[in-house]
């Protein structure tokens, strides 16, 4: 990558504000319905969206919020929680 690309690049990310840039991690680090299967009881990708949630929550002054998804992302780490059962398999 080029500098004057990364000097672009930085500039973009200048222009957004710091809920804008976590609200584009969060995005990013959201398991999405396609990946949902595969990765839903991957504890580093579970924890990683948890932790991003919860800087969005701390940015929006909503303290409570942040530390339920921070306690969620712990769980994962420590193998305290783990995925529920997908709801539309096992039902007759």
């Amino acid at each position: 990558m080029s500098q004057s690309t990364q000097l672009s690049q930085t500039s973009q990310l200048n222009e957004l504000t710091t809920l804008e840039l976590a609200q584009a991690l969060m995005e990013r680090l959201s398991i999405s319905p396609n990946d949902w299967h595969r990765l839903k009881s991957n504890r580093n990708s579970r924890a990683n969206e948890q932790v991003a949630a919860a800087i969005v929550y701390l940015l929006k002054n909503q303290p409570q919020e942040a530390q339920a998804r921070l306690e969620q992302a712990i769980g994962w780490l420590d193998r305290s929680i783990s995925a529920p059962p997908c709801p539309t398999h096992g039902k007759s």
